[in-house]
């Protein structure tokens, strides 16, 4: 039996007791067994009122032994049913044998009649439902339920005193409400009550951010009649506020550790006198502590739950940080767990510190960057763990735990593009990166075009002998049919390179290399008067210095990118005839609004050392294109043979301008460029084309795709009218 069925009991034998010993007096008394009934002052003495001639007149009420025996046993299942409660036995009919006088006890106490007993309720007999399997599901509100029949409620909404604590508070308030959640349509009047309540509460809760400590907020619900009584009357919610005073910090106190400089950790906490006590200041001035001591030597700061003391006669605040610095620590060795991907050897490439260094988070990030961009990786993770090795200097040696797990070293690739003058365009790649361990990657790639054909293999050593130095050597062959030549070329290729990526995109990158060409071409023989085919053996030494300031590799928004590339070359077809083939080009990005970004560029190129005609002509200057001046057929600037097929010049020069519009993942380009190549090695600016056109863009997590139009503005005799572009990245 639990605790509520002895209370009942003893209850219930109380009453009795009460009702048959003290029957006739004026008021009732409940008496707990065991104990006497208290004496009335004004009671007469016991002497002066007749015995009794019952023998239990002088007995306890109920005996402590008759009282425990009649207790059930106690279960120790708390989810055990109740056990049903047996109704009392009711009040004999036998009068008892006492004076003719006496009232009976089953009848009246104190002067009141009690009722009789009625049958017990057999519901009462029945056990209760166990705690386990008892239905917690809430009751649903008035709120909560909206009869389908119900017409649906409008109301309005209004705030008051939020801009006396700033102009901005009132758009978050907004942001948050619960009632302009509901868009002015409510099932009835308590929903609206309810989320006006609700509200209430929002507007003191964004106030004492704000360090309005004191602030209050109140609601009122008012009917707005409508001029047609056909229709229900409108809501009008409005909550207003007060802000109350300002809070300001009275005293700036931290309680850290010695560290070096002293005051380091009051400087990272960009907090003074005076200054309110607003939420968002607070917690990032203690987020600055936490992400600049990793920065200078504290990898292991821990900020505290902050402590402000609110005084409300001022009103200010005193202010309390503990920040447990940990030790002043500088870098140790590298060690790794997990799968084999690299070993200690090859991970030592990527540091940019030196052991003994003191430490500083940046570089333990860019080591974790450097290995992400592997792409070797599923997960990787470099954190720093303690030593207890104390330097000279005094710090802690910190070593930095990689932890490795291999990920899927194969992937295929691929880019589709299409373009007026040079067709259609596929191209898929297949790596397996991890070939040749560490980083020695095996690429073999196709191409199929309606224009262009070709088969290539490249091996590549990432990272090879030095961070971010790559090598390689390509091989392949090609078959391209344009209508400047037609050409049948094999080549093989090594190649030193530093290089962006699109984790790691670096100001300054380079490549330099040697290229043996082999290749069989058609020529337009001015001597002849036909084409004839030639095969030409070449030599090249090529390399390329990039600088970038821009934003993006992609989809850059900001800055200038400078290119220059330098090209010497012996070109051997009867004669040997040496040559340098040199190309600069620049590009800038400014941003004119958050949406509207200018793009321009600027190219010229120039070959020297050679006449054109002794040139293989894949290795002349052509201009038109997507990559060139759009409006043009590919390659079909500069000049021409009788039979008006494009033969390429010694120079180039280029120029675009672009106004970029994106709105969402979508974005519109107009556009116009101008350019030419030219039979002298240097170019000029007395014959250039313009072309002029529109683009559309849609940006997607690996690029923008580009689909441009545009038309020629300047064009000669057996140029179209239109040329479609498409491809993936912007133009330049």
């Amino acid at each position: 039996m639990t605790a509520s069925n002895s209370r009942h009991h003893w209850l219930a034998l109380a009453l009795v007791a009460s009702t048959t010993g003290f029957a006739g007096i004026g008021s009732a008394q409940l008496v707990k067994p065991g104990t006497a009934p208290a004496k009335s002052p004004d009671a007469p003495k016991p002497s002066d009122q007749p015995r009794s001639n019952d023998p239990r007149s002088d007995a306890p009420i109920v005996p402590d032994a008759e009282f425990d025996s009649a207790l059930p046993p106690l279960s120790g299942d708390l989810n055990a049913p109740l056990e049903a409660m047996v109704p009392l036995a009711a009040p004999s009919t036998q009068t008892p044998a006492t004076p003719a006088t006496a009232t009976s006890p089953a009848t009246t106490v104190a002067g009141d009649v009690l009722p009789p007993t009625g049958p017990s309720d057999p519901q009462l007999a029945q056990p209760l439902t166990p705690l386990s399997s008892f239905d917690t599901t809430p009751l649903q509100t008035a709120a909560d339920i909206k009869d389908k029949d119900a017409p649906e409620i409008r109301y309005e909404t209004a705030t008051k005193g939020l801009d006396k604590a700033g102009d901005g508070l009132e758009g978050e308030y907004k942001a948050l409400s619960a009632l302009a959640e509901g868009k002015g349509k409510a099932a009835n009047a308590t929903q609206v009550a309810a989320r006006a309540r609700e509200d209430e509460a929002l507007a003191v809760r964004l106030l004492k951010s704000l360090g309005y400590y004191d602030a209050t907020a109140i609601s009122t619900i008012e009917t707005i009649p409508d001029a047609d009584t056909t229709k229900p009357a409108r809501l009008k919610a409005t909550v207003s506020a007060q802000p109350g005073r300002l809070y300001s910090l009275s005293s700036i106190t931290v309680k850290a550790d010695a560290t070096t400089p002293p005051d380091l950790v009051r400087k990272q906490l960009p907090l003074k006198v005076g200054d309110p006590i607003e939420a968002a200041r607070i917690q990032g001035a203690e987020a600055n502590v936490s992400l600049t001591l990793p920065q200078q030597g504290y990898p292991f700061v821990k900020v505290g739950e902050r402590d402000i003391l609110l005084d409300d006669q001022t009103p200010t605040g005193a202010y309390t940080l503990p920040v447990d610095t940990g030790p002043r620590s500088s870098f140790g060795q590298l060690r790794t767990e997990g799968d084999p991907v690299f070993n200690l050897e090859h991970l030592s490439l990527f540091p940019r510190f030196k052991a003994g260094e003191l430490y500083d988070n940046r570089m333990t990030d860019d080591l974790r960057d450097a290995l992400v961009a592997t792409s070797l990786f599923s997960t990787v993770s470099v954190e720093p763990v303690r030593t207890g090795t104390i330097n000279p200097d005094g710090t802690e040696q910190v070593d930095l735990l990689v932890r490795q797990s291999e990920g899927k070293p194969r992937s295929l690739g691929g880019n589709v593009g299409f373009s007026t003058g040079q067709g259609f365009r596929a191209e898929g790649t297949w790596q397996h990166r991890n070939l040749f361990p560490y980083e020695g990657a095996l690429i073999a790639s196709v191409i199929a075009g309606t224009q262009e054909q070709g088969l290539a293999g490249t091996f590549r050593r990432a990272n090879a002998g030095k961070r971010d130095k790559t090598f390689s050597l390509t091989a392949g062959a090609n078959h391209s049919n344009y209508d400047a030549y037609d050409a049948f070329t094999t080549s093989v290729g090594v190649r030193w390179s530093y290089d962006s990526t699109p984790i790691w995109q670096k100001p300054l990158t380079y490549y330099y290399g040697g290229e043996l060409v082999g290749t069989n071409e058609s020529v337009y023989d001015f001597a002849q008067g036909k084409d004839v085919r030639r095969t030409y053996g070449i030599v090249a030494l090529p390399g390329q210095v990039k600088f970038d300031r821009s934003d993006s590799l992609l989809n850059p928004t900001k800055g200038y990118r400078l290119t220059l590339n330098l090209s010497p070359e012996t070109s051997v077809q009867g004669s040997v005839k040496p040559y340098v083939r040199t190309m600069i080009e620049g590009t800038f990005y400014y941003p004119v609004s958050s949406s509207i970004v200018i793009a321009g560029r600027a190219k010229a190129g120039s070959i020297q050392g050679v006449d054109r005609d002794d040139l293989a002509p894949s290795r002349r200057y052509y201009g038109g294109g997507g990559g060139s001046v759009r409006g043009y057929g590919y390659q079909r600037l500069g000049p021409f043979d009788p039979n008006g097929n494009p033969v390429g010049g010694r120079s180039l020069n280029e120029f675009a301008l672009e106004a970029r519009y994106r709105f969402g993942d979508f974005g519109i380009v107009p556009f116009i460029d101008a350019g030419n190549s030219y039979e002298s090695s240097t170019p000029n600016l007395s014959s250039l084309r313009y072309g002029a056109g529109i683009g559309g863009r849609f940006y997607t997590s690996f690029g923008p795709m580009r689909f441009d139009v545009a038309t020629p503005l300047n064009p000669r005799k057996g140029d179209g009218k239109i040329a479609l572009y498409i491809s993936i990245g912007q133009a330049f």
